[in-house]
């Protein structure tokens, strides 16, 4: 999230505005899904389509200017997706990041509109259900760094965690998620040792 609209890292200052605004996806991805690309026949956005979308969207400067910056904590603003999708542009002052977290089952992309975002990720299914604590295997780390334009998209159990590490400028990115995310679980991390701490609701962040 952040997606994702995630509590920075213990080390961040705390987000400090949340400016919500619905935006028709058309007007800032051509295309009947939103994406650029036609509907899937199910009418579910496909991964494809949602990086197409957070793609377009990041590259809409005048849209992405429109949310404002805050030097003391991340800012946001909600977008109406494709297909049903829901999607953020979200502000990232330097030294703030998400925390370990994943996204309760959602499917998603994101796209970095100014700045650069690093990325850490696990390469492994967690169990989402029955367990506290949890020991990683070796070798399932993974890191990237996204700069300006650059984009992925995440499968349903996608667990990461997203940094601004830049001392002195802003990041801004576009998420967008399929289904609407329903809950987003976070974690904290010592080594390789994952300790689930909370679980997150959509009232919590909207």
């Amino acid at each position: 999230m952040s997606a994702s609209l995630d509590t920075p890292a213990p080390t961040a200052p705390a987000s400090t505005a949340v400016v919500p605004k619905a935006v028709d996806a058309s007007t800032v991805a051509p295309g009947a899904s939103g994406g650029g690309a036609a509907p899937t026949v199910s009418g579910v956005p496909t991964q494809t389509e949602l990086l197409d979308f957070v793609r377009r969207t990041a590259a809409d400067t005048e849209l992405v200017s429109t949310l404002p910056l805050d030097p003391e904590g991340r800012t946001w603003i909600r977008l109406d997706g494709p297909a049903g999708s829901e999607a953020w542009i979200i502000s990232w002052p330097p030294g703030t990041g998400t925390g370990w977290h994943d996204h309760g089952g959602s499917y998603g992309a994101f796209a970095t509109a100014e700045g650069a975002l690093q990325e850490d990720s696990l390469a492994a299914r967690l169990p989402t259900e029955g367990w506290k604590t949890l020991e990683l295997a070796e070798g399932v780390d993974r890191e990237r760094k996204l700069t300006k334009g650059d984009a992925r998209a995440f499968g349903s159990h996608h667990v990461h965690e997203v940094r601004n590490e830049s001392g002195s400028e802003h990041a801004v990115s576009v998420h967008a998620y399929y289904p609407p995310l329903p809950l987003m679980r976070r974690y904290s991390r010592t080594g390789a040792v994952l300790r689930l701490e909370q679980v997150e609701r959509p009232q919590e962040w909207q």
